[in-house]
């Protein structure tokens, strides 16, 4: 697992943490039961508090990507269908409210966008 922390982002450690986490469990980097390090020991490794990578590992077990096993420790959780595509969705959304706000800048009309995107759909 490869976390790298950006002390210039506006982002708090612990959601630079649990964004990178998730985006691994996403893609499929980091497999089902696969063991995470220790809170302790990625807080050293990352040089940071363990209050921060306990708050990180609290948000992703709560969002059901990962579960805790007492005295064995924290594991990346099966493969909920319906959770990734409702992730999946709300980035849909956030590229079409781009997209919305773009296209206003350009007067483009609804009939533009339809038709770019009718045209998009075709070639793939």
């Amino acid at each position: 697992m490869n976390i790298i922390i950006d002390n210039k982002s506006g982002a708090p450690i612990y959601d630079q943490i649990y964004s990178q986490i998730k985006n691994q469990i996403i893609s499929g980097a980091l497999k089902e039961d696969e063991p995470l390090p220790s809170i302790r020991n990625l807080a050293k490794d990352l040089r940071i508090s363990v209050i921060t990578t306990k708050r990180a590992y609290d948000e992703l077990e709560k969002e059901g990507f990962i579960y805790t096993i007492a005295a064995k420790g924290c594991f990346v959780a099966p493969r909920n269908v319906e959770l990734l595509r409702e992730e999946n969705l709300k980035k849909i959304e956030a590229l079409m409210q781009e997209i919305i706000g773009l296209s206003a800048s350009c007067n483009l009309s609804r009939e533009d966008l339809t038709e770019m995107f009718q045209l998009m759909l075709k070639e793939n």
